[in-house]
């Protein structure tokens, strides 16, 4: 790294750039936070609102009629740390750039978020005063642990009935054994909320009952039960600094003081290298804790100078590590996280930039496809709104318009360069609908948009029958291909008829076995020729297709080995039971024959996809279905009813949870029994009871379910 890593022109320096999501489970008020940080930082000059349909973030059409966030958005805003008296800031004065991406809480767009969480340097993860830690929290949080984000809490809706910073503040240490500090403590709750206990400054901060806005405050000294709450916070705070961060535990032993600005800066580095999570409470809709948890956002969360090089690995050799290092002097390294289709400019192409710069007619080398593109336009994008710009710096997350051959995941760098980023990882879909154009007109204009879709979301799976000829979407769930088919309708004025949805069920072995495949063609003329042998062995959950090739002697000559292994992967996609894909399976190549005259490619790809139908009809072949990790929170009061309709559902109570307010039910149910259940549980608890769900494994399917499916797939057969 250069001693100035900064171009001299760039508009903001790196250390005074702050990358960050702010992620949740649904309706915690991730969107809600994000309008009241861009209205503070002075971007919007009108708060919008999720319920009225208005927020800058939430922009599609579909996000405003649910009142849900369904993709990423990414906003820039300023902002100063201003002073006040008796309250120390680390950057105090120095005007800040924020690039906020605001992610889904629903788990149909659990996508969104990996792909925004690999290319941030920090989070704010929302938290709902009364609710908890939720299931969504959850996966949000492994996320961030995955990519290594520093993150901070935010105990949002603190003016609702029943919340409790207390409880949310255990809840978050005992379930994600995580060393959680307070430094925005709520002063009052639910309709006395006032304010916030500025726990390292021992400052009360009162907002004001005639500023519907929540734009002033008034900052006071603390008395009574506030200031013995504030000191035992700070001692406790204190503790926890002096024995994770070396530079002040020793300044304690040493006796020196300990300054307020000493404890920041020991957050600041303990907050970096993620030993702690500082935790802030209040109430983004009543506009009260917002400015003071974006003055944490910029003392406590990373810069990109802050975070580690990126590290990728060489084309060639996937052992050999290569290192992008935070510069603008360094060559050019960016990740292309997200690609949309806009109306408006075609196809961008989001990216971050990890080392090195970028401007407006400048080439790209993309590793993937060993091509290069020029760069036609770089936008900042603000939501739906853009702003055309002529360079990039490293620490930016922009969006370039033009490239053609590119995918999610891509690495864009210098064509000198060479290094290949880490992409972010997808789960595999779990529902599936066929859907066909109501007119011949629309075929084209339906393939075309789902072309598109699928290239967006690489959740979103597009392929065809060979068998019906139907085309088939898969996705994360029933409101993800809901969206799907209305962005069809809206965006490409596709009208579609959707078929019933359909299980992604899985086939496997549980035992090993031999198979013979042997292709004879030869009647007059040039033959047809191939003969394999293998055996399949049941591999380890979730390993997929692993092969070994173990032929002796030129059995089978070098030129078809790979006609081979394609034939052993194309047999994998359709099992014996019902034609679903086949998972977790290990395969040996044993032997074979070949004729001189007669073998060809066609021949020995044939051989081992009959080979492979041989053994698995020996290796006692199971169906596996996708079952789903429900958690349901509900008034105890109907907590029987929905226990027992969970069973029915062949459903298994893992654990239940009594809360001050509510039962929260946690149980792993098979998704082909939760069609129709957001209906079910709102006839069962009056529409007081929700839930939510997400993949969990695939396991046997009971023999009854085995024979309905085996019959359906002989009558279409």
């Amino acid at each position: 790294m250069s001693e100035n890593p900064n171009n001299p022109n760039r508009p903001y320096p790196l250390e005074r750039t702050r990358n960050i999501g702010i992620t949740a489970h649904i309706d915690a008020g991730k969107t809600t936070l994000t309008e009241r940080i861009l209205f503070y930082t002075g971007m919007i000059h009108r708060i919008g609102e999720v319920h009225d349909g208005a927020t800058v973030t939430d922009h599609m059409e579909q996000e405003r009629e649910r009142g849900i966030t369904i993709t990423s958005a990414a906003v820039t805003c300023e902002w100063i740390q201003h002073p006040n008296e008796g309250v120390a800031k680390l950057f105090q004065g120095q005007k800040q750039r924020i690039n906020i991406i605001d992610t889904p809480g629903h788990v149909d767009f659990t996508a969104e978020v990996e792909r925004s969480l690999r290319v941030l340097d920090g989070a704010i993860v929302v938290f709902c005063g009364v609710a908890g830690v939720q299931p969504q929290t959850e996966t949000v949080w492994r996320q961030a642990d995955k990519y290594r984000v520093p993150r901070i809490v935010f105990v949002n809706k603190m003016d609702r009935t029943g919340a409790d910073f207390e409880n949310v503040f255990q809840d978050v240490k005992e379930k994600f054994g995580v060393q959680a500090v307070r430094i925005l403590i709520p002063i009052g709750a639910e309709e006395n909320l006032q304010g916030q206990i500025d726990v390292l400054n021992m400052k009360a901060v009162i907002y004001k009952d005639d500023d519907a806005m929540g734009s002033t405050f008034e900052v006071k000294d603390l008395e009574g039960d506030l200031l013995a709450e504030a000191e035992a916070a700070r001692e406790e705070l204190a503790s926890v600094l002096c024995d994770c961060d070396d530079e002040l535990g020793e300044k304690f032993l040493m006796e020196e003081e300990i300054t307020t600005e000493d404890l920041k800066h020991a957050l600041r580095r303990a907050t970096i290298s993620n030993q702690i999570v500082p935790v802030a409470g209040g109430s983004a809709f009543k506009n009260k804790g917002v400015q003071f948890l974006v003055d944490a956002v910029v003392d406590y969360l990373p810069s990109p100078l802050d975070i580690p090089a990126a590290q990728g690995q060489s084309p060639d050799d996937e052992s050999l590590e290569v290192l992008a290092e935070t510069d603008d002097n360094e060559k050019f390294c960016s990740l292309a996280f997200k690609l949309w289709a806009d109306k408006y400019v075609g196809k961008l192409v989001f990216f971050r930039v990890y080392s090195g710069m970028i401007s407006k007619g400048d080439m790209v080398y993309n590793p993937r496809t060993c091509k290069k593109e020029r760069i036609g336009r770089l936008i900042k994008m603000h939501a739906d709104k853009h702003e055309d710009i002529e360079t990039c710096y490293a620490g930016d997350i922009a969006a370039i318009v033009g490239l053609k051959n590119i995918q999610t995941g891509d690495t864009l760098c210098q064509e000198k360069f060479e290094i290949m980023l880490e992409p972010p990882l997808f789960p595999e879909p779990v529902i599936s609908v066929a859907v066909e154009p109501r007119t011949v007109a629309d075929q084209d204009k339906m393939a075309l948009a789902l072309a598109r879709l699928s290239d967006e979301d690489p959740t979103f799976v597009v392929k065809t029958d060979e068998d019906t000829g139907q085309t088939i979407i898969s996705g994360m769930g029933e409101l993800h291909l809901e969206v799907i088919v209305d962005r069809m309708k809206r965006e490409f004025k596709v009208e579609c008829r959707v078929g019933k949805p359909q299980i992604a069920y899985r086939e496997t072995i549980t035992s090993s076995a031999a198979g013979e495949g042997k292709l004879v063609k030869q009647s007059g003329g040039r033959g047809q020729y191939g003969h394999v042998v293998l055996d399949v062995v049941p591999e380890e959950k979730g390993k997929g297709l692993t092969i070994d090739n173990k032929v002796v002697g030129g059995a089978i000559p070098k030129e078809f080995v790979n006609s081979v292994l394609t034939g052993v992967r194309t047999a994998m996609s359709n099992g014996i039971i019902a034609g679903y894909p086949v998972v977790d399976v290990h395969v040996n190549i044993t032997d074979g024959s070949y004729h001189e005259v007669d073998s060809n490619e066609n021949a020995f790809k044939m051989a081992a996809i009959l080979g492979m139908r041989d053994a698995f009809k020996n290796a006692n072949p199971v169906l596996l279905e996708p079952v789903m990790e429900v958690e349901v929170a509900t008034p105890e009061d109907y907590q029987g009813d929905i226990m027992g309709d969970l069973n029915r559902r062949r459903g298994q109570i893992q654990e239940i949870e009594n809360k001050p307010t509510h039962a929260v039910l946690r149980a792993l149910v098979p998704l082909a029994e939760m069609f129709g259940y957001s209906t079910a549980i709102r006839t069962l608890s009056s529409g007081r009871a929700d839930y939510t769900m997400k993949p969990c494994s695939f396991e046997q399917v009971p023999q009854a379910i085995v024979d309905e499916l085996t019959n359906e797939y002989a009558y279409a057969s």
